[in-house]
């Protein structure tokens, strides 16, 4: 045993740090289509056919359903007469598999009333959704109670309905007793309640007045 007071020291051999152009390179894969993900399986959608949008869809058709879907969402579509219903199916060209459910909220959208140009932003934007409900929702009216509801929701010549659209940058479908919004978020909850509102009984000017400043707040926070 050694006794002459000093520590010993253990050696500690260096190795080298493997020279950075000797790491692997990650790996880059590029993107797998709808096609691939779906391991070659094709992917359905259904919607059907109101019979009273039947012949609009029938004008709109080729320019407004069918371009859109097919050359720009690589989405394959048809038009099932015997069933009433339009069909939708992923095709190998397909980019993501995200289009096929978009395409069908897109035609669906239509379905429920919406002008082709309008709906195209559910093709466009990930953030645009469609909100439904019922005056009964709201509020439980029969006769003229309810009539007088939904003129009230509409205004003289849709003027009320314009304004809140605008006010909103949202879109509005006031199809009998039921209300369809298309718009972000946001814009939506804004719209619905000022409909609800208006099916509450609010004077309109009201409504107005509210919307203005609740418009303005989401202007600054854009």
């Amino acid at each position: 045993m050694e006794s002459n007071g000093t520590k010993s020291s253990m050696d500690v051999e260096m190795v080298p740090s493997e020279p950075k152009s000797g790491i692997p390179t990650k790996p880059k894969f590029k993107p797998l289509s709808a096609h691939e993900m779906s391991e070659g399986e094709v992917q359905f959608r259904r919607v059907s056919v109101p019979p009273h949008r039947f012949t609009p869809l029938k004008k709109a058709w080729l320019e407004d359903i069918y371009k859109p879907i097919y050359d720009e969402q690589k989405i394959d579509v048809r038009m099932n007469l015997k069933a009433r219903k339009v069909e939708l199916k992923t095709t190998k060209d397909t980019p993501d598999i995200s289009n096929l459910q978009k395409c069908a909220d897109f035609v669906h959208a239509f379905m429920l009333g919406f002008e082709p140009l309008d709906a195209k932003s559910l093709l466009l934007c990930d953030d645009v959704f469609i909100d439904s409900f019922e005056i009964k929702d709201v509020k439980t009216l029969k006769g003229e109670h309810l009539s007088r509801a939904i003129g009230r929701l509409s205004g003289k010549g849709g003027k009320t309905r314009y304004a809140i659209e605008n006010f909103t940058s949202t879109r509005i479908v006031i199809a009998d007793t039921k209300i369809h919004i298309l718009g972000r978020f946001s814009n939506i909850k804004v719209a619905r309640a000022s409909l609800c509102s208006l099916i509450l009984g609010s004077p309109a000017g009201k409504v107005y007045s509210k919307l203005r400043t609740v418009s303005a707040r989401l202007a600054e926070s854009c």
